[in-house]
């Protein structure tokens, strides 16, 4: 499978726009000052995004493609320049993502169904997701939460991100570093 956490081994390149040099940029709060890069300050519950760092993305479509076994989440960008990422999941991954992105009830919860709403009675909220990293097709990806024992940005896979924004009663950013674009498998 192609859609990771954020992690991973090591490379020599070199640190992408808003990351400091030397730090792992696919590490949670890889911003100078231990924050996400492009994160507000918080103690004041404010993230912003510098548009030239992060760009903002919205789930497209969920495509399966036969005979290829792994369908691929479609986020569009929803500024200009308007470019399009393609992201490979796992097939139980993109059906839980078809299913919150369409909207489609379940007899029992999925288990991301199951976990948005144990974030929601325990008062956490997803803030935003932020997609850090592309190593040819392999992603990584971070999301910052908000709850009652304050602010944590937590490494994760960009569709299990995915599947439980999707599931959220407030619309969250999904955020795509500026070098994710750029980056080719």
């Amino acid at each position: 499978m192609t859609d990771l956490g954020v992690g991973g081994a090591a490379g020599d390149e070199a640190a992408p726009p808003g990351v400091p040099d030397g730090a792992d940029p696919s590490a949670p709060g890889a911003g100078a000052d231990g924050a996400p890069a492009g994160a507000g300050d918080p103690a004041e519950g404010v993230v912003t995004v510098d548009p030239e760092v992060w760009r903002i993305v919205v789930v497209a479509e969920i495509t399966m493609d036969l005979p290829d076994a792994h369908p691929e989440i479609v986020l569009h960008e929803a500024q200009h320049p308007w470019r399009e990422l393609r992201i490979p999941v796992g097939l139980p991954e993109g059906t839980a993502i078809a299913y919150a992105f369409r909207s489609i009830d379940t007899p029992r919860p999925l288990t991301h169904a199951l976990m948005a709403e144990v974030l929601d009675r325990h008062g956490v909220n997803v803030e935003a997701v932020r997609i850090t990293l592309r190593r040819g097709n392999a992603f990584f990806a971070e999301m910052d939460t908000r709850g009652p024992q304050g602010r944590h940005v937590l490494p994760c896979r960009p569709s299990d991100a995915i599947a439980l924004v999707l599931r959220q009663r407030l619309p969250t950013p999904i955020l795509v570093g500026e070098w994710v674009f750029e980056e080719r498998p």
